[in-house]
């Protein structure tokens, strides 16, 4: 896992890129946030999209809305990076959608545009 700090906008970003699957389930991705959390000092987490198990994208067994609920409350800033052409659930493309349009949960074509929206300068 390679992890990389930016620092924009008086925020602190961590930008990781895992070949791992580290965000299973609402557990796994509360315990992964809080390590980066408390390792890093960086709310504004950005992780590619390979690094998050791809039951995170059926809606309808409900992870997606768990995780986001948890980081929401422990105030965890969250984007994922990547390609999400193959995914075609209007659910979850208005799910996308909206997201964007917030201010806590991203879903971004890249690392780059992922820590922009949650430095806040995108």
């Amino acid at each position: 896992m390679e992890t990389e700090l930016i620092r924009e906008n008086g925020r602190c970003i961590a930008v990781v890129n895992s070949e791992e699957c580290v965000v299973k389930d609402a557990a796994s991705a509360l315990d992964f946030a809080m390590g980066m959390k408390y390792g890093t000092g960086c709310t504004g987490l950005a992780v590619n999209k390979g690094a998050v198990a791809e039951e995170f994208f059926v809606l309808s067994n409900g992870i997606a809305g768990e995780i986001m609920q948890k980081f929401v409350n422990y105030g965890i800033r969250f984007a994922i990076y990547g390609d999400f052409s193959k995914y075609t659930s209007k659910p979850l493309k208005d799910l996308m959608y909206e997201c964007n349009m917030g201010k806590d949960f991203y879903f971004q074509p890249d690392a780059k545009l992922a820590a922009g929206k949650l430095a806040g300068v995108c």
